[in-house]
């Protein structure tokens, strides 16, 4: 379970970090940035990894997809990123604060998928945010997550417990 959702990364901003004490993000790419498709940041996203900058909130793009999806939407913004990253698995996430050069609890990790950016970033001992996927489709493999996340939607909805979905 994340520790918190949003319905967007734009609900996320520094002042709110700063009153977690979080001053680093590890964010994925697809759906949580923008969509699977898109190759380019939007200019409302870059307005944001600016005023997170501004406020010295620090961001690593980590990311299942391979590098050339990754670099190209990361390098014009000067984002470092781990491609590949095999989440669940705990390298990535250890990659990322070692890129970050910070303890997990400053740490947030921003995703989309239960079962490989929180449960990956749960077990890292970060703070999760699931966000609400920015588009409808997803690839191949994403679909199968989307199945297993839906099951899990359900019985939290019958257990009383409020996913981005009811807000």
């Amino acid at each position: 379970m994340p520790k918190e959702f949003a319905h967007s990364i734009f609900e996320i901003t520094p002042e709110k970090l700063k009153q977690m004490g979080i001053k680093g993000i590890i964010t994925d790419l697809d759906n949580t940035l923008i969509e699977w498709d898109r190759p380019d940041a939007t200019e409302e996203l870059i307005e944001w990894f600016k005023k997170l900058h501004d406020n010295g909130i620090q961001i690593v793009i980590l990311s299942n997809n391979k590098e050339p999806r990754v670099k190209k939407f990361a390098d014009p913004l000067g984002i470092p990123y781990i491609f590949k990253a095999q989440k669940p698995l705990a390298r990535g996430f250890r990659r990322a604060l070692e890129l970050l050069n910070m303890k997990p609890e400053e740490v947030l990790m921003l995703g989309d998928q239960m079962l490989t950016d929180v449960m990956g970033a749960n077990r890292s001992k970060l703070h999760t945010i699931l966000v609400k996927p920015v588009a409808q489709s997803d690839g191949f493999v994403t679909r199968f997550n989307r199945f297993i996340e839906r099951r899990v939607y359900k019985y939290l909805s019958k257990k009383g417990i409020k996913t981005w979905e009811e807000k």
